[in-house]
């Protein structure tokens, strides 16, 4: 079992790394030339929900780390796998509420620019975080019955 979550944990950090990259450079120079377009209220309004929206995606992926490393212990029916599933959970909601506050912004660049698929890019992420919070309560509600019958069996034998 070693070998698979050390290639999870490399695929984390493989997961990780562009969005780290966009972060320092890659949104700094797009709002640089979207300034020039659009009103500068939109440009930092998208700019802080991005930034912001990089916050619960480092935590839930710090949070995945952790499971796996309890699963490499040995302690994946514990209290402790099921907490880092409730973080990944909310921070899968917290991502997908940070950037339905954003379709309003992205709605108005692109009625200016004419391009609908920006708002359907925007509806993929909200979607897609939706998704992984949802799947991640399922696998906290799993986990937790799971650890409330393992100590069920216990007490009774």
């Amino acid at each position: 079992m070693k070998r698979e979550t050390l290639f999870l944990k490399a695929v984390i950090i493989l997961i990780a790394l562009p969005v780290l990259a966009l972060c320092a450079w890659g949104l700094p120079s797009i709002i640089k030339e979207a300034t020039d377009t659009y009103p500068a209220a939109w440009v930092f309004s998208l700019l802080v929900i991005m930034y912001l929206s990089a916050i619960p995606y480092f935590w839930a992926l710090v949070q995945a780390y952790r499971l796996l490393s309890y699963i490499d212990k040995n302690e994946a029916f514990s209290e402790l796998s099921v907490r880092a599933l409730r973080w990944i959970k909310y921070c899968g909601a917290a991502i997908s509420i940070l950037y339905a506050a954003s379709e309003p912004f992205l709605y108005l660049i692109a009625e200016r620019d004419d391009a609908p698929g920006l708002i359907l890019m925007g509806m993929i992420v909200i979607f897609a975080s939706f998704v992984i919070a949802v799947f991640a309560a399922v696998l906290e509600k799993l986990l937790k019955n799971a650890i409330d019958i393992k100590s069920e069996n216990d007490l009774t034998v």
